[in-house]
């Protein structure tokens, strides 16, 4: 037996095992954590691992057809961004595209003596935040724009905060936490009218929302694989020709210099199918997420007293529903669902070691306890209405028994 056929025998044994436990056991609603990688991605991945295992940068055979399916890839996302195919840089996921759009704009501008002002939102992705941070130590200075308290970042508190020493403006274009999605096309606009490079993380966007860069006036646009059912480890970034970007990685030519290293074709080709089969299969997405999402908010505001949705109810992706209990401890919470075989996460991935309250909630305006008892659902192209249904059927009664044991509980119900 073949390297490739034991493989594709694995892989069909996994996803057997995968569908039977998805269906009888667990219910995962946390896909913005990360979602399952599809069967045909995989399959379209698979003769890269062993049967074309050449590098790109090699020119025999081998390298030159690993180099065509590369070049393939990057024209594949460029006709859905777009855009160019040489305005793509693949990178090893949103992370990565995120710091490299960040610090290379910002160490690049700063380079040329166009200034040290960057404008971000309160609410990014740590990715984001945590960059921003970072370059203080080389004299940045940081504008963190406010949020309303349905999460939106105001086009006026842009225009107010540009100055002549701006040299990067960074808004997401939906919030990984609660999914509000930003007008950054208008922001876009705002941006240019001045000549500043405007960033967008888009993360949580793809599969769900529009991605031509042109109607949303981005120079650079950060994208992750593992968010839209491709593997995890790869991303890109696409960088508008004319913006100034400082590699932040050395070492080689590759994507035009712009990011050194030994490209990931396996990962490459893998991201390419899993952005156009989310493409074809976008407005179905939509509206099936989004009946459940609704579903599942209604049927819990209905039957758990003292719950509230964060964030708009309309404008927020369609398959997000962020709720806090008041009361509760959202860690709690997801204990009591992960026993029941329910999936679901109090906010980012990236931070969800931490005890610290959400950061994006804070900056809505919600209290350190409102925003320790929130939860978030994140549903996927194969959730069931009948998986719905057995979290609303499920969800009050561990409410309830959290509440029989929370001092604010009882005190709330005294009063």
């Amino acid at each position: 037996m073949g390297n490739v056929t034991l493989l594709r025998v694995v892989h069909a044994a996994f996803n057997l095992f995968s569908r039977n436990a998805m269906s009888d056991q667990l219910i995962y609603l946390d896909h913005s954590a990360t979602t399952p990688t599809d069967p045909a991605v995989v399959e379209a991945m698979l003769p890269y691992f062993t049967q074309i295992a050449g590098n790109p940068s090699s020119i025999h055979q081998v390298g030159r057809a690993a180099l065509q399916a590369v070049d393939d890839a990057r024209y594949s996302i460029g006709e859905i961004l777009n855009a160019p195919a040489k305005e793509i840089v693949f990178t090893s996921g949103g992370s990565e595209a995120d710091n490299l759009a960040i610090k290379g704009v910002a160490f690049e501008q700063s380079r040329r003596g166009k200034g040290k002002h960057i404008i971000t939102s309160a609410f990014e992705h740590h990715a984001v935040l945590d960059t921003v941070e970072y370059l203080k130590e080389f004299g940045f200075e940081i504008t963190y724009l406010p949020v309303s308290r349905e999460g939106f970042v105001s086009p006026d508190d842009l225009r107010a905060a540009l100055r002549p020493d701006t040299i990067l403006v960074s808004i997401m274009y939906a919030n990984n936490e609660i999914g509000t999605i930003q007008p950054i096309s208008e922001f876009g606009a705002i941006c240019r009218e001045h000549g500043v490079p405007f960033h967008s993380d888009a993360v949580q966007a793809a599969g769900a929302l529009d991605l031509d860069v042109k109607a949303l006036n981005v120079d650079l646009m950060s994208l992750a694989s593992h968010k839209i059912y491709g593997p995890k480890g790869v991303g890109a970034l696409y960088v508008r020709r004319g913006t100034p970007l400082l590699p932040q990685i050395n070492g080689g030519a590759q994507e035009r210099r712009r990011r050194a290293g030994t490209e990931n074709v396996a990962g490459i080709v893998g991201f390419a199918s899993a952005l156009r089969l989310a493409e074809e299969r976008r407005a179905s997405y939509v509206t099936h997420t989004s009946a459940l999402r609704d579903r599942l908010i209604d049927g819990v505001l209905a039957s758990v007293p003292q719950s509230h949705v964060n964030g708009s109810r309309e404008r927020r992706l369609p398959n997000n529903a962020n709720i806090a209990f008041e009361h509760v401890e959202g860690e709690s919470i997801l204990m009591l669902l992960d026993q029941n075989g329910i999936c679901a996460s109090s906010g980012s991935a990236c931070s969800s070691g931490s005890l610290d309250p959400s950061h994006v909630l804070l900056a809505l305006g919600c209290s350190p306890d409102w925003a320790n008892g929130s939860v978030r659902f994140t549903l996927g192209k194969d959730t069931s209405s009948e998986q719905i249904d057995r979290v609303i059927e499920l969800l009050p009664g561990m409410i309830e028994r959290l509440r029989a044991v929370s001092p604010s509980y009882q005190e709330s119900v005294a009063s």
